[in-house]
């Protein structure tokens, strides 16, 4: 395979042109950029409309975390095998078609009559969802042939994934307290229309020119691998180690192993096991998924703190959280710019330990600690994370040949979806730890205070029915115990983003953006 020169570059055979006028390119990516904002809301929105659902539909526990969870199960098992797809029969097909079954699906999803209906629901924008983020990343490629057009474009599309996991608390946060749960699922309509509307326009096609045929057992594998290890991960962080989850954790491993042996035999894999042979890609990919790791115990428990210890409505904890969103704007609109002034490695590992740094400083959190603390910590934390993943997600996409940026893209988005398993694994394993091991205060009956140990929600339902002092007494200590774990949560992720630095500058060493994508051995 001859390497490619920097600059402008004609995509494969069967690629469309991208728009000839700068101003139709960057509106097309405007429109691909409103996707990946709203598949970050979706992903956040539900925390907050989940105790309205549940006086609607009444699941039971069982029932109330599925439907928490299986949209971004099923998101994490397919993003590799829709990436794929996408690179097989047409990245814009592939995304038009999901769009719109995004939004039949989200209007479904509003009106669900029962709680197995929402879950069957959920599931399947989960399947609809993840043929959005790959490939709206691997377009973006086709869209902006000139490499520092691209890192801007993939600057915006960052900021962008990151605003709207910021964004979905005040935009939930405003909806619940205006409209009924439906709400936060209907807005999906329209961006989804004006999506497939403008992207039938304006999108050019790109894919894979010989792309061999999809491996139906590789498809299989992949999903029964990542959603085996990240249900497994899930449920131990939740309830502890158990025999059944230990068994999936085991078929998942397996799962896995398997599909990667069968890659290394098959003559058109699913994923080409040899982009991790490149060193600038299996850093950045690394990266991804030990930043998201270790935000993962402050971004999970964020909201119960601003809530159930600051005592504030949704939409206020929206609105603290927002600093974060902004520095990650700000930081990926200019990731491109610092890279080549610096360094990628530089860039990478400076937003790194950045965050590490600003994860620290919760060592000082306190129940009462004023919003100065926590919104610079936020503001911190947005900077430096934004700075990272787009760079990042500049260097997956030039590491890789272009036709397979689909499955390039999807690597990435799966790194982020099993480091947030992980991280909430293993950081909310620490926090509940410590919360659940809080002593119970004078004049509160023992079971009360075993009841308020489930969590910080029971806590503050249990303190309600106690009377007198001792309802205070137990909210105040639970309250106390949780902002001790948030700060040891928070400290152990400081430690992982700081090691994360280290290794971004040992693996990213000598990668620029200007370079051309390796060759492939």
């Amino acid at each position: 395979m001859s390497s490619r020169t920097a600059g402008p570059q004609p995509g494969p055979p069967d690629a469309g042109p991208p728009p000839s006028s700068p101003r139709l390119r960057w509106l097309a990516l405007a429109v691909l950029v409103l996707a990946v904002l709203l598949v970050g809301i979706d992903a956040t929105v539900l925390g907050l409309a989940a105790p309205f659902l549940s006086e609607d539909l009444r699941p039971s526990s069982t029932q109330l975390l599925w439907i928490g969870d299986v949209y971004s199960f099923v998101i994490a098992g397919l993003l590799v095998s829709m990436g794929s797809l996408g690179d097989r029969v047409g990245r814009k097909k592939l995304l038009l078609t999901g769009a719109v079954a995004f939004g039949l699906i989200s209007a479904l999803t509003a009106y669900a009559s029962s709680a197995e209906t929402m879950i069957l629901w959920r599931a399947l924008m989960g399947v609809a969802g993840a043929t959005l983020m790959p490939s709206t990343l691997a377009l973006i490629r086709n869209l902006f042939p000139d490499r520092r057009e691209r890192s801007l474009a993939v600057g915006i599309w960052g900021a962008m994934a990151s605003a709207g996991t910021a964004v979905g608390p005040v935009i939930g946060g405003f909806l619940l307290e205006h409209f009924w749960w439906g709400s936060v699922f209907l807005i999906n309509l329209p961006v989804m229309a004006v999506l497939v509307l403008v992207g039938i326009k304006l999108l050019p096609e790109s894919k894979n020119p010989a792309p061999g045929p999809w491996d139906l057992p590789s498809v299989g594998l992949s999903m029964a691998g990542i959603v085996g290890v990240v249900y497994a991960v899930k449920e131990a962080a939740a309830y502890g180690p158990r025999w059944d989850v230990a068994v999936t954790a085991v078929v998942g491993v397996l799962a896995l192993v398997s599909f990667v042996r069968r890659q290394l035999r098959l003559e058109h894999p699913l994923l080409d096991m040899r982009l991790f042979r490149n060193r600038g890609f299996t850093g950045a990919v690394l990266a991804d998924l030990l930043t998201i790791l270790g935000l993962s115990g402050l971004v999970f428990f964020l909201s119960q703190f601003l809530q159930m210890v600051q005592s504030r409505t949704p939409f206020e904890a929206g609105l603290a959280e927002l600093p974060a969103a902004i520095g990650s704007v700000v930081t990926g609109l200019l990731a491109g710019h610092i890279a080549r002034r610096t360094s990628v490695r530089g860039s990478v590992s400076g937003g790194l330990a950045a965050v590490g740094l600003a994860l620290g400083a919760c060592a000082w959190l306190q129940v009462t600690t004023g919003y100065v603390l926590l919104g610079s910590v936020l503001l911190v934390v947005g900077l430096g994370a934004g700075l990272a993943f787009t760079v990042t997600a500049d260097v997956i996409l030039s590491s890789v040949p272009k036709e397979q940026a689909g499955a390039a893209s999807a690597v990435s988005e799966t790194a982020y979806e099993l480091g947030a398993a992980l991280g909430i694994a293993l950081l909310g394993s620490v926090v509940t730890g410590v919360y659940r091991s809080f002593p119970t205060p004078s004049g509160v009956p023992e079971g009360a205070a075993d009841e308020a140990r489930h969590s910080l929600g029971e806590a503050v339902e249990t303190a309600h029915t106690l009377p007198g002092g001792a309802g205070e007494r137990l909210l105040a200590t639970a309250q106390e115990t949780f902002t001790d774990g948030l700060r040891l949560g928070a400290g152990v992720g400081s430690v992982i983003l700081l090691a994360t630095a280290l290794l971004a500058w040992r693996l990213l060493r000598g990668q620029k953006l200007e370079e051309s994508p390796a060759e492939l051995p």
